[in-house]
């Protein structure tokens, strides 16, 4: 079976590198994103499995990239992660679907949400084939 692919999409160069090193030694296959538009490209070129989205960045904050993709693939994965939690983005995140919402640098976190992402991502795969 093919690795699972998880988009990684955060604006900060230095989380990218962590991330993407943690995704490789967790077993998924890494994909990274800069910014929303990019990770909307990369989306919409080669889906991913799994997209795990930042909830601020500077092009298109975490929701309007959610709202985005919910146009177009109603049951994607998104594990949506900040450093800076507040109820609103939570709530808009749930309203959309969102997989799960957690803490920046919380890899036991992250590792429990890709989890729980994958359980969806092999249900979407298999409705596929």
């Amino acid at each position: 079976m093919d690795k699972i692919k998880v988009l990684i999409v955060d604006d900060e160069p230095d989380l990218l590198v962590l991330l993407n090193e943690s995704i490789i030694e967790w077993g998924y296959l890494p994909v990274l994103a800069r910014c929303g538009k990019e990770a909307l490209d990369k989306i919409k070129q080669d889906p991913p499995d799994i997209v795990i989205l930042d909830c601020m960045m500077p092009d298109m904050n975490g929701i309007e990239v959610l709202t985005q993709i919910r146009t177009f693939d109603k049951e994607l994965p998104v594990v949506m992660f900040t450093a800076y939690p507040d109820i609103q983005n939570i709530k808009g995140a749930q309203e959309l679907g969102v997989s799960s919402f957690v803490p920046k640098q919380n890899d036991d976190a992250l590792k429990g949400s890709l989890r729980v992402a994958l359980g969806i991502a092999q249900k979407k795969i298999k409705n596929r084939e």
